[in-house]
């Protein structure tokens, strides 16, 4: 079973990031065959990202409630029909319509995934199986621009959403051998006000994030719906988050590291292909094949990985990855001025390897709650990295903004503006990650735990 296991683990985790990143590299097919504007572009995408950022914590929840093999089963199916739908799109609203079906099955799809991590693994194979889904979720982010241009470029871009497939195919066929029926006992249905009002606040704060006319109510409206959720948790008896979850300040370190590397590391993967094309001269699809390096780099590190949370604790294993990522990050900063690709190899290297060791952070996590609330730690988890590369884009995307009209009105040309406004976004994503070392090493330490009261206890086999 452990076998099937990281290999679910390893699909899931592809096909799910990926979605995120094949979409950018087709955009400007797709708006020419369905006659879009270029403001209607990002919808493309937000269609995707909005459902599974939003909805990521009452899924988990849910998925523990349902049951993983069915929540799982209904996740996959959903998500290959939006991505049929997607490609035999004939309009704008059918495309978006289907991106946000994918969006929905992927919110379930990724917590009941990952908590397999909790229910099929045991401590060593959490943190290899936390490796694999970690280095499979990288490789992703750095194909998807590539594959995505070659992908519309030769086949089409209806193929971007028909490569979905496949995965979908081999994960319902591996379903069966890898989760037992049933669910745990001693869940309970979720909340429904709760689950509206954290919902509510997460869609409404990535949305303003992309809508910059209407962004000021939708944060207030974002930012209501978030303190109406923490007021309505601390008083409810019937909480969506369990206490044992926010009281545990391992799992709420591990929340906090996810969004720090996040914050860093999307604004940057976000726009390098915009510079490998505007200051390198790169074309839309070698503008992204440079990123594989960072994937080749994860995968090459990732065996490393156990061997060094198991010798030097989780933590400081974390630690040490994201220092390495900051090193990466500067090392970038220092050759941003040069109009050519070899000099960033060093940078991007240190990136990937780097961001191998930052693994732990969720399977640690994951130790220390309890079997039954692991869908939700997952969905937790999963929000916070979600949340936070929606909000990495837009912070490295406000510094990178300024920063190139500064140099503009300075008469410096527009590649060596961008260049500039890049450099200052990989310093303050280099700031970001290593104030997540810091975090790391400031996590109070604790052996792994099966549960956090004598209740779970019984809930664990």
């Amino acid at each position: 079973m452990k076998r099937r296991t990281l290999v679910v683990l390893a699909l899931g985790a592809f096909v799910t990031t990926l979605d995120n990143t094949i979409v950018a590299a087709g955009a400007p097919s797709i708006a020419r065959d369905l006659g879009l504007a270029v403001e209607a572009l990002p919808w493309i995408a937000l269609g995707y990202m909005l459902p599974f950022a939003g909805l990521l914590p009452v899924a988990g929840a849910l998925v523990d409630r349902w049951g993983r093999r069915p929540a799982l089963t209904g996740a996959l199916l959903v998500f290959g029909f939006g991505a049929a739908a997607g490609g035999l799109a004939g309009s704008a609203w059918l495309l978006v319509a289907a991106r946000v079906l994918q969006g929905v099955a992927a919110a379930f799809l990724v917590p009941g995934l990952l908590s397999l991590l909790r229910t099929n693994l045991d401590a060593r194979g959490r943190t290899a199986g936390a490796a694999v889904w970690t280095a499979c979720l990288a490789a992703a982010l750095a194909l998807g621009p590539a594959l995505g241009g070659v992908l519309s470029e030769y086949w089409g871009w209806p193929w971007i959403f028909y490569v979905n497939l496949p995965f979908v195919a081999a994960m319902l066929a591996l379903l069966p051998g890898t989760v037992p029926p049933g669910r745990d006992a001693g869940t309970r249905a979720p909340p429904l006000p709760a689950m509206v009002l954290v919902t509510a606040s997460l869609v409404l704060v990535t949305t303003a994030l992309a809508e910059p006319r209407w962004r000021i109510p939708l944060l207030a409206a974002g930012i209501a719906s978030g303190v109406a959720f923490l007021v309505r948790e601390r008083r409810a008896r019937d909480r969506l988050v369990p206490a044992a979850l926010t009281g545990n300040p391992v799992f709420l370190g591990s929340l906090g590291l996810q969004l720090l590397w996040g914050l860093g590391i999307s604004g940057i993967f976000f726009f390098t292909p915009l510079l490998h094309q505007e200051f390198l001269g790169l074309g839309p699809a070698g503008a992204g094949l440079p990123l594989v390096l960072v994937a080749v780099a994860v995968v090459a590190a990732t065996p490393l990985v156990p061997a060094a949370a198991a010798r030097h604790g989780p933590l400081r294993t974390v630690a040490a990855g994201l220092v390495v990522v900051g090193a990466g990050l500067l090392a970038l900063a220092a050759v941003n001025h040069l109009p050519a690709l070899w000099p960033r190899v060093p940078g991007m290297v240190l990136i990937g390897a780097g961001s191998a060791f930052t693994v732990p952070m969720t399977s640690h996590a994951l130790d220390v709650v309890a079997r039954r609330y692991s869908g939700t730690a997952s969905g937790l988890l999963t929000a916070a990295r979600e949340l936070s590369s929606a909000l990495g884009v837009a912070m490295i995307g406000a510094v990178l903004t300024a920063v190139r009209a500064i140099r503009l009105e300075a008469g410096v040309p527009a590649g060596a503006a961008l260049a500039g406004g890049y450099t200052a976004g990989l310093l303050a994503a280099a700031g970001l990650t290593f104030a997540g070392a810091l975090l790391a090493v400031r996590i109070p330490g604790t052996r792994p735990a099966e549960t956090s009261s004598p209740r779970d206890k019984r809930a664990v086999p």
